[in-house]
């Protein structure tokens, strides 16, 4: 019986990082908390979680981009309504994405109902490969370090106070709602920043 939840423990453990991943790739700001979290525990190696969280956002930015450079007239003209992107609005990205290609993605990652539509725009006016990967990562890897050090340092002082004190489970429970709280607020910060950078 001990064998086998050894086993059970193994195994969650060594495929961890795939399932981590793949939550990533639907919400990686909130999973790339959680998976620090665990990682101050012990049982992930902090390094691996940060990595995971970086591929888990430019991973499917990379698909995106290459739907638009190869399929933009199936797609976005096509189905872009059904996602309120309008062709007005397109003209507008692609204007964008060529003159002003760090604000473009800016704009286009940091805000939720643009990301995708707007990746697939870069791609369909074959903005270089390179300067759209640079770009993302420059974006992406701030939003991936700070919810890495944010479940980390959450992770990190549970592990201190279940040493000490009785009941530092309750910590961890309240954890859960504080991440909650705190994705929100990013998500609010976030809209300022997409607001702020329009305005420029």
């Amino acid at each position: 019986m001990g064998g086998s939840f050894q086993d059970a423990a193994q195994w969650t453990l060594q495929h961890g990082y795939w399932l981590m991943f793949l939550a990533m790739l639907i919400e990686g700001p909130a999973v790339t908390a959680v998976g620090a979290f665990v990682a101050a525990l012990g049982y992930f190696n902090i390094w691996i979680v940060l990595t995971l969280s970086i591929l888990g956002n430019l991973v499917p930015d990379a698909i995106y981009y290459a739907i638009g450079y190869w399929g933009r007239q199936k797609i976005l003209d096509k189905y872009g309504h059904y996602a309120h992107v309008t062709k007005e609005r397109l003209l507008w990205l692609e204007e964008l994405s060529k003159n002003h290609a760090w604000k473009a993605l800016a704009i286009i990652k940091l805000t939720s109902v643009l990301a995708t539509p707007g990746l697939i725009a870069v791609g369909s006016v074959r903005m270089p490969i390179k300067k759209y990967a640079w770009i993302c990562l420059v974006i992406t890897a701030p939003t991936s370090l700070f919810f890495l050090i944010l479940g980390y340092y959450f992770g990190a002082f549970y592990d201190t106070l279940s040493g000490y004190f009785k009941g530092a489970e309750y910590f961890a429970a309240a954890a859960a709602p504080t991440f909650i709280i705190l994705y929100f607020v990013w998500k609010k910060l976030r809209k300022k920043i997409v607001a702020g950078i329009e305005k420029k």
